[in-house]
């Protein structure tokens, strides 16, 4: 096939992925759009990420299901065992946020690790509370939408997260137009959402998807578990990374300020760093008979996204989305359009580390993958300690941890697989 039919391939295949993760990314945005509506908007959104953090800790380990799901379910036997692996694990997951939200310890942890009030403590919980399920639930969604994806039914899979989107926003807006407090608004929003897209993704799986007629045997859950553990310590770590920065940015005098602006700036930039993930799913479906061609592709991808985040924070186009759109003024404005201009690295770096994690994925050699993603949060928090003791901390340099901890990992992916037996294949792609 010639080099320009394959990367049309590629971008039809990629492009209606890239609105998938746009349209669960608005949905982040609707939630902060509503929080900063509300009478004391930087409180509000301060608690609402720092509550996140915690949920956003355990949802993100089942963040490669649908990857594992791809790779894995090459039979009607194989696809069972993943179905029966994602309910365990999001079961297993959903635990600890049931724990937090119903118990003393859901009041005392909050207090310990970031040092809020008795009022803000509540509400982190009635937030556990209320999101707890929906890590079971998102989980089995991306079992079903890994699948779909296998089969190439991209376009459905946008069609049915702008579903999701669309239920989330009107959840929203009634609840906020209603007088409902802002915990009940996001949490009941978020829910609902999660049950919704699970019905209907469930729903297109049974009609549209029909296993392969491969004679793989069905693996063992051990097996899997040895596949979703690394990948699991990757994402976790992924979403590691904002509570960390949060955790130093609590200790500087204007904190309430810095975490509610860098919340917003870091949610408006996945808009940015999402489409550079999908990358993965790319990289599994077609393997890598063409790494130059892909990569190709995946570096003109790459840079526009850089290019565009970067004339969000040089122009007034970035101050007036989060003023406008998202109701932000004063300090928290400021705070967060500054953040803006460092963020424009971090799709280079996440390039650089899902062409690793890509070949990882594919190979079944995910541990590199966890390894990796351990060395990112070290760098980030051992750089956050850095410049708080040097009073450096603000929403630039809280920013520019982000690409400095994906650089880290690229890195240490590329140092791993040097050291492999088949470090020479890897070379080759």
């Amino acid at each position: 096939m010639h080099g320009w039919r394959r990367q049309r391939e590629y971008w039809v295949f990629y492009w209606p992925l890239t609105l998938m993760g746009l349209a669960m990314l608005l949905a982040n945005q609707g939630k902060n759009a509503a929080l900063a509506r509300y009478p004391d908007a930087a409180a509000e959104l301060t608690t609402f990420a720092l509550a996140v953090s915690f949920h956003a800790f355990l949802h993100a380990a089942l963040v490669f299901i649908p990857q594992m799901a791809n790779v894995y379910g090459q039979s009607r036997a194989s696809v069972r065992a993943c179905f029966v692996f994602t309910a365990r694990a999001g079961a297993l997951l959903c635990l600890p946020l049931l724990v937090l939200g119903w118990t003393r310890a859901g009041l005392l942890l909050p207090r310990w690790i970031f040092g809020v009030d008795d009022g803000v403590a509540e509400t982190m919980q009635l937030y556990f509370r209320l999101l707890a399920p929906t890590v079971f639930l998102d989980g089995l969604r991306h079992a079903f939408t890994g699948l779909l994806i296998q089969a190439r039914r991209t376009g459905v899979v946008t069609v049915l997260n702008i579903g999701f989107l669309a239920t989330v926003l009107a959840f929203l807006f009634f609840g906020f137009r209603a007088g409902l407090p802002a915990a009940w608004t996001v949490g009941i929003a978020q829910l609902v959402g999660s049950l919704a897209a699970l019905a209907a993704t469930g729903a297109a799986w049974a009609r549209l998807y029909r296993a392969p007629d491969g004679d793989d045997p069905m693996p063992s859950q051990l097996e899997l578990w040895g596949y979703f553990w690394p990948v699991a310590v990757t994402s976790v770590c992924f979403a590691l990374s904002r509570p960390v920065i949060f955790f130093f940015a609590a200790r500087v005098p204007d904190a309430v300020i810095l975490i509610a602006a860098l919340r917003v700036a870091f949610d408006f930039s996945m808009l940015f760093f999402n489409p550079v993930n999908q990358f993965r799913h790319v990289m599994v479906t077609f393997g890598l008979g063409d790494a130059y061609g892909m990569g190709r592709f995946m570096l003109t991808v790459v840079l526009a996204l850089s290019a565009l985040l970067l004339l969000s924070g040089l122009t007034p186009a970035g101050s007036w989305l989060f003023a406008v759109l998202f109701g932000l003024e004063g300090a928290v404005l400021e705070y967060a359009t500054a953040a803006l201009l460092p963020l424009a690295l971090v799709p280079l770096a996440m390039g650089l580390r899902n062409w690793q994690h890509g070949k990882a994925l594919l190979r079944k050699t995910t541990r590199r993958m966890g390894v990796s993603a351990v060395v990112r949060v070290a760098v980030i928090a051992c750089a956050s300690w850095v410049m708080v003791s040097l009073g450096w901390l603000g929403p630039r340099t809280g920013a520019l941890l982000l690409a400095l901890g994906f650089l880290a990992e690229a890195a240490s992916m590329w140092m791993i697989a040097r050291g492999r037996p088949d470090a020479a294949v890897d070379r080759a792609v």
